[in-house]
């Protein structure tokens, strides 16, 4: 993996987000901490996760700070607080990522889990894991808004490379 095919994968993350949060934005408060059968028990839930997720990880990576917890979804008690802290978020990351290289892409990470476990993972694995993980829950969050009446459409990478293309 190269810091080129990282910065892709961070820009379809971060285009699935925005479609994701623009559909969310149709739905009142109510609708979206309404109880449904999710991961995390809404669709807020779920996306406060993604975010939690992200900022957790990034912590990780490039501060060397393992958290003990992730970041609660009552730090976002808004859709609009949600989206603040999500662009500062994005802004953060994108900051980080600018800097590395292939070589450091390539080099272990250490961190503890958040119940103190020791690891270590590439750390481009990592980086392909905060994706992939946005996209699980993204997902669940999608097939609710959709039954919702607001689809966030097609969020395939594929749609998402396609419309880079045009």
């Amino acid at each position: 993996m190269n810091k080129s095919n990282i910065l892709t994968l961070f820009d379809y993350n971060y285009w699935a987000n925005a479609r994701v949060l623009n559909a969310a934005a149709q739905l009142g408060q109510d609708q979206l901490t309404a109880p449904a059968r999710l991961s995390h028990g809404s669709i807020w839930g779920a996306l406060a996760h993604i975010l939690a997720a992200e900022v957790i990880w990034r912590l990780r990576c490039q501060e060397g700070v393992s958290p003990t917890a992730l970041p609660d979804e009552s730090e976002f008690p808004t859709l609009e607080a949600l989206r603040q802290r999500w662009a500062e978020e994005e802004k953060a990351m994108r900051r980080y990522l600018d800097r590395l290289t292939d070589a450091a892409l390539a080099q272990p990470v250490g961190y503890a889990t958040t119940k103190g476990a020791p690891q270590e993972t590439i750390l481009w694995h990592i980086l392909a894991h905060v994706v992939n993980h946005g996209a699980q829950f993204r997902g669940e969050a999608a097939v609710a808004l959709s039954e919702a009446g607001h689809s966030p459409g097609d969020l395939d990478f594929i749609a998402f490379i396609r419309g880079r293309q045009l």
